[in-house]
């Protein structure tokens, strides 16, 4: 007969690691299809996101999909799961990359806000070879470091 502490392991190790959520915005004083003109087109990051020094687009089983070279080394696959052009609004994943995390899905979007514009970046994966706070802060630093390059494309346009 297991023991009560025995049952309680067991059920840990079958269970499914939990997601991690991580989701980072901003306010800028932009139209909701001025910002849209930038983060909209999916390879067009490589115009704004300062850790990015190109990108290339591919078609792949149907789909759309995004190589990614990353400034100083390294390269992220993503797949373009949804775009919706009407609700300001993008979905991707993520199909290979150096982050430590897996099944990571993100969400890239714009909507009005007063005068302006909130862009509103969210992302769910699971921590892969690193702990879930490590993962949170390389996430949150790469969509806010995206809002930073964002930000000075559009007030250079």
């Amino acid at each position: 007969m297991l023991k009560p502490l025995a049952i309680a392991a067991l059920t840990l190790l079958a269970s499914p690691a939990l997601a991690v959520e991580v989701t980072e915005s901003v306010t800028l004083p932009y139209s909701v299809d001025k910002v849209w003109q930038q983060i909209g087109p999916f390879c067009n990051l490589s115009n704004w996101h300062p850790a990015v020094e190109s990108c290339s687009l591919r078609q792949r089983d149907g789909a759309q999909e995004r190589v990614i070279a990353i400034k100083g080394g390294g390269v992220i696959e993503e797949r373009l799961l949804a775009s919706n052009a009407g609700r300001h609004r993008i979905r991707y994943s993520i199909l290979g990359s150096p982050l430590p995390v897996k099944d990571y899905t993100a969400a890239l979007s714009v909507q009005p806000a007063g005068n302006g514009s909130r862009v509103v970046w969210k992302a769910r994966y699971t921590s892969n070879g690193a702990t879930d706070e490590e993962t949170r802060k390389a996430v949150s630093g790469i969509f806010t470091s995206g809002f930073d390059g964002l930000k000075q494309r559009l007030a250079a346009k």
